[in-house]
């Protein structure tokens, strides 16, 4: 009798979130290097590492001015990817690892990225159309995670449903005391983006209601590639146009 070892797949959830956190960081610290002597120094935890303001709207922050001023659609995709600070980005990586996989595990990771990437454009989009000048960040895809796990504990029911509804129920609540709590937080990208995560969790579905599809997968796969494609043209420009 033949033996056959079964191979584990590439993409795992553990991947997928690694590449998603590697990314941001990845793109936080070429932030900082293009920023150079503008970078902010601050002990302040609120601005301590603050890359400069033309550097992030370079790298595709998003917001009136980018839209407005250069046409800058491509930003409604890449702004999710930037941070304006250490403890920006510490807060929002964290949240991920704990939203991330969860979502992951009901929607699969094809329709997680896709809901992730999805929900970013929403919550920039409505900023916007709020008014909101320039804004960057991972919490509005981070706010749909959380909408479209809100909607999958509300939809499934059962304990676990409740469990899950009750858990990002939770959540919500503490984007909205942070909203007002604390400075320069983009509560227009909050609102858009776990909007937008309730409705693409009901369009897409979870696996309790549908598996993934081939579909799903070709739907991840070209916002990955749109998503790297963009990031990284902005990334080689710059570097020609500063460090040659």
């Amino acid at each position: 009798m033949t033996h056959y070892k079964r191979h584990k797949p590439f993409f795992t959830a553990a991947i997928v979130l690694k590449a998603i956190i590697y990314t941001n960081v990845i793109m936080f610290v070429v932030s900082l290097v293009y920023s150079g002597n503008n970078m902010i120094l601050s002990l302040n935890p609120f601005y301590m590492l603050t890359p400069s303001l033309d550097v992030l709207n370079f790298l595709g922050a998003s917001g009136r001015l980018p839209i407005v001023k250069f046409e800058a659609w491509w930003s409604l995709i890449t702004a999710n990817w930037l941070h304006g600070g250490l403890l920006h980005i510490l807060f929002n990586m964290m949240a991920l690892r704990t939203v991330a996989p969860l979502v992951m595990q009901e929607f699969g990771l094809a329709r997680m990225f896709s809901i992730y990437t999805l929900a970013g454009i929403a919550g920039f989009l409505l900023s916007y159309v709020g008014n909101v000048y320039l804004t960057i960040g991972a919490s509005s895809g981070l706010c749909g995670l959380i909408g479209a796990a809100l909607y999958f504990g509300k939809s499934r029911g059962g304990q676990w449903g409740q469990l899950v509804y009750k858990q990002t129920s939770g959540w919500v609540v503490s984007l909205v005391l942070i909203g007002f709590l604390m400075p320069n937080i983009n509560n227009w990208g909050h609102a858009g983006g776990l909007l937008a995560g309730i409705v693409f969790g009901w369009v897409l579905g979870y696996n309790e209601k549908r598996k993934e599809t081939i579909l799903d997968h070709g739907l991840a796969l070209f916002f990955v590639g749109i998503t790297v494609w963009l990031l990284a043209r902005s990334v080689i420009t710059g570097f020609f146009l500063i460090f040659t």
